[in-house]
């Protein structure tokens, strides 16, 4: 049987708008971005252009691209959960190149090595019941906002992408849950709301009215009623921790709220997969370990018996 001929990587022009379509919105901006610095870094006017400059390439060649891009930045120093991500997303791009018979063969640069969570505790409950409390001073609709958020962000375990792309319809107060579109999901699922949280978020709605759009928005003058950004939100938070005196940012308050349900489940690391949605279980691990600090009860031990 007669092999049909290899596509062209110019014979696909909407191959980057293919690989983006049908993303959820923080996966979207996440990919942009990445593809984005990929662009930079070859110099390429487009990110279709860079796409096509990576493709045209034979197997080595394409690679070795792919290697001075990893190098490229890890000497700007920056982490490699970053860089790992980045690299990702261009073998995801040449996976569906792949697929659609433009190419025929994969990205085979490995990812930095990275170290497990050093911290996963976060301010503790202690530090977010400050941050709640520092939240009660102010003006009225700006503090019932921001309980609201960092109630979410506590006791949900939110993260910050998931809280600021919440609209009025994902809340149901009357069934008690919220709707949440997670971390690489496709599809939304219902969260079930503690009474403290409800309580809060009918706070807000009180202040904010029932108009369709985002449930957070922005309050400043310059945007007021827009909807919040990922960089609004950690800055909301930052600034709660600064006016008590710690360092805190959105992300760490999910971290306080997974180890606080370890504690309060006696490690059942299955009910907290549940609470919080991580794909991979044995993340929770890293979380469980550091909550009990196993390595330094074993440290312990082995200096006594000196």
């Amino acid at each position: 049987m007669q092999s049909l001929p290899q596509l062209s990587p110019l014979a696909q022009p909407h191959l980057v708008a293919s690989f983006l379509s049908g993303r959820n919105g923080t996966t979207l901006r996440a990919y942009r971005r990445d593809l984005e610095n990929f662009r930079s870094f070859v110099g390429a006017s487009t990110i279709d252009e860079a796409a096509k400059m990576l493709l045209s390439r034979s197997h080595g060649e394409a690679n070795a691209l792919a290697l001075a891009y990893k190098t490229n930045l890890m000497e700007k120093g920056l982490q490699p959960a970053t860089i790992n991500r980045r690299l990702a997303s261009l073998r995801s791009l040449v996976k569906l190149a792949r697929t659609l018979g433009m190419v025929s063969w994969y990205l085979e640069i490995e990812n930095v090595r990275s170290e497990p969570y050093r911290d996963t505790r976060g301010p503790g409950k202690e530090g977010f019941s400050a941050l709640l409390d520092e939240a009660k001073k102010g003006r009225k609709n700006k503090t019932a906002r921001d309980q609201a958020i960092l109630r979410l962000l506590y006791d949900l375990g939110l993260r910050r992408g998931e809280v600021v792309a919440l609209d009025l319809e994902d809340l149901d107060l009357a069934a008690g849950t919220l709707a949440i579109l997670g971390k690489g999901r496709t599809q939304k699922v219902n969260l079930t709301l503690p009474e403290q949280t409800k309580s809060v978020l009918l706070e807000w709605l009180s202040i904010r009215g029932t108009t369709p759009g985002p449930l957070f928005i922005n309050l400043d003058r310059a945007k007021k009623g827009w909807r919040l950004s990922a960089t609004g939100l950690y800055f909301l938070v930052r600034k709660l921790g600064e006016k008590i005196g710690i360092k805190v940012r959105p992300h760490g308050l999910r971290h306080s709220a997974i180890t606080e349900a370890l504690e309060a489940t006696d490690g059942n690391i299955r009910a907290v997969a549940r609470f919080s949605r991580h794909k991979n279980i044995q993340t929770l691990t890293v979380y469980d370990d550091n909550r009990l600090d196993i390595g330094g009860d074993v440290a312990r031990l082995i200096a006594s018996r000196v």
